[in-house]
């Protein structure tokens, strides 16, 4: 069984910045060596790797450049986003049932400094993008508008809801020297008074583009006792999509507004002895905040069309009844693809954060919502 059975015991990153002038394969290797210095382990002990389908490393060449061993097991994610936890909790599972011993999992990304696919109509889109994007909806800031707009009609939900989350993981990152957004204050007039990027979403809405790369290092909590760093235990992992889900719009279901975390939430719950009500702090992937009071709901902190109302109060922030993305997220530390939530997750487990919430025993590490999922439950 997976519970407990592995562990997260080095975690590595590059700077976080608009442009960095390294090659996303330099700055892989540079965040997984970080990750096996902060474990202890030689890079020739390696065998397991595991990446996201849209990474422009490849398992040959991080190998021959990293200088590992003998590689026995390696995998690649879907669905850019929704990726993250699952590359980890691959590893976790490979590990577990003797695939491989060591594994590494990565993403690098020159998000800020590269093109983005929806910057030229003439993209050839997915099957996905085809119901969408020739009738205007260009980007993935259009598409979850759409599903915003409606959330605010169905619910009774507010930009002043949309301005808790981004206000929340501002002052997390406040408090973050690594965070792009460190001591850059934002107050609620700042948010309200931003440009609108796609109505109701506003600049502050959005995620930051950031070129970094990161990587964890998984091993047996046998092994995990041995090394440099305290363990973060993988209690329980999950992947989640949908019936008749459809990416980002979710047309075909029965109700657009349960998307991919609800499926994925009821795997994750199924196999862990932690619940929804035993969670202190929430690692939850923000790529546009209306995406933060979705997961609330799929991943059991409140009830449908309750995320909005449970923002409210300082909930999110450090003091909260659940403290999420404390070193800043996706919306104000660094945007890459949600790996710094699993980082900063572990981060929490070790007691090193920056907005460090006492006691916490657990962290739930969650990828985007929209997309086919992924979820982690980390323990001390």
């Amino acid at each position: 069984m997976l519970k407990d059975a592995a562990a997260i015991v080095g975690i590595g990153e590059t700077p976080f910045a608009k442009k960095l002038e390294p090659d996303e394969k330099s700055l892989a290797l540079s965040a997984i060596l970080a990750a096996l210095d902060d474990a202890g382990i030689e890079p020739a002990e390696v065998d397991g790797l595991a990446s996201y389908t849209l990474e422009n490393t490849d398992e040959v060449e991080i190998a021959k450049n990293l200088g590992t061993g003998d590689i026995t097991f390696f995998s690649q994610v879907g669905w850019g986003g929704g990726a993250g936890p699952a590359c980890v909790g691959q590893l976790a599972m490979a590990v577990a049932t003797g695939q491989c011993r060591v594994g590494v999992a990565w993403r690098s990304r020159k998000r800020g400094s590269g093109r983005r696919p929806w910057a030229s109509t003439a993209e050839d889109f997915s099957i996905a993008g085809a119901w969408s994007r020739p009738w205007g909806l260009l980007r993935p800031v259009d598409e979850i508008a759409m599903l915003t707009r409606r959330y605010m009609h169905e619910v009774g939900a507010t930009r002043d809801h949309l301005a808790n989350v981004a206000l929340a993981v501002r002052g997390m990152a406040n408090a973050n020297p690594r965070a792009m957004m460190y001591e850059k204050t934002m107050s609620r007039e700042d948010y309200m008074e931003a440009r609108w990027v796609s109505e109701p979403l506003c600049l502050f809405d959005n995620c930051l583009e950031s070129d970094a790369a990161l990587a964890c290092v998984v091993v047996s909590a046998e092994r995990a006792r041995d090394c440099r760093q305290p363990p973060a235990l993988i209690h329980s992992f999950a992947q989640g999509l949908g019936r008749q889900s459809h990416a980002m719009l979710n047309y075909w279901c029965e109700d657009p507004l349960t998307g991919p975390a609800w499926a994925c939430a009821r795997q994750l719950y199924r196999g862990s002895d932690i619940q929804p009500s035993d969670i202190p702090v929430a690692q939850i992937y923000d790529a546009f905040t209306p995406l933060v009071l979705f997961s609330l709901e799929g991943y059991g902190f409140c009830g449908r069309g309750e995320g909005a109302a449970f923002s409210e109060d300082g909930a999110l922030e450090l003091g909260g009844r659940l403290p999420i993305n404390t070193s800043g997220g996706g919306l104000s530390e660094a945007y890459v693809h949600g790996f710094n939530l699993i980082n900063e997750g572990v981060r929490q487990m070790r007691g090193e954060s920056t907005r460090q919430v006492a006691d916490a025993e657990s962290c739930l590490v969650t990828a985007g919502e929209g997309v086919p999922t992924s979820a982690l439950i980390l323990r001390r």
